[in-house]
């Protein structure tokens, strides 16, 4: 039998921007428009499963 909630759902989440905390004059911001990082999904790819995440659970 279920109860009834005893905490908000909302508050489980949260939303969160980097646009919002990274200040539009900070250092990383101006050094962005210079460094290129298209290829790194693919240099970074022998380190990720093909299955996406084990499971923490096996499966019956």
């Amino acid at each position: 039998m279920m109860g009834a909630r005893t905490v908000m759902q909302e508050a489980l989440f949260y939303s969160f921007s980097l646009e919002d905390h990274v200040p539009q004059s900070h250092l990383l911001r101006a050094a962005d428009r210079f460094v290129d990082l298209s290829g790194i999904r693919e240099k970074l790819r022998p380190f990720y499963s093909e299955t996406g995440r084990p499971r923490s659970i096996p499966s019956s």
